[in-house]
């Protein structure tokens, strides 16, 4: 299950690569991107990650932010920002509260062993913070392409 279309997105503060704090509410009057992915470095996520990198000034030019969330530290971050060159914040929630909020915190199934971990999930939240549209379960090279077209 995942958050319904409609609904208000939940509220978050968290850091990004850089220590700075955002929130939903900052974004107001903005469209939001606002993508969970499971691990910084990974070759799924350096893909769908350089895919909205490379995107970003269309994003930008439609009034939308694309904000990246997972539980590496911000310390793993920057790592990743730097290597790859992402304009965009990557905000870090070691402690899994935007990401329980959001319900993306699932149980996968690794080779056979089952854990939990952060199953790639999208929502696109409008100018007054309600999610317009939700993607589950997102093929990591396509979901930059779909969300812009979205917009």
């Amino acid at each position: 299950m995942m958050l319904e279309v409609g609904t208000k997105a939940p509220a978050f503060e968290l850091p990004d690569q850089n220590g700075q704090t955002h929130t939903l509410e900052e974004y107001r009057g903005r469209k939001v991107v606002l993508y969970f992915y499971p691990k910084d470095n990974t070759p799924g996520c350096t893909k769908q990650a350089c895919g909205f990198g490379e995107r970003y000034p269309q994003f930008t030019e439609k009034g939308a932010v694309v904000i990246g969330v997972s539980k590496d530290s911000v310390a793993s971050h920057k790592k990743f920002e730097e290597k790859y060159g992402l304009p965009f914040p990557l905000l870090s929630d070691p402690e899994l509260t935007c990401i329980q909020a959001y319900d993306v915190w699932k149980e996968k199934n690794m080779y056979g062993r089952k854990t939990m971990g952060v199953v790639r999930t999208t929502y696109l939240i409008d100018e007054e913070g309600i999610i317009i549209r939700a993607f589950g379960k997102v093929k990591a090279a396509e979901n930059p392409a779909q969300m812009l077209e979205e917009l």
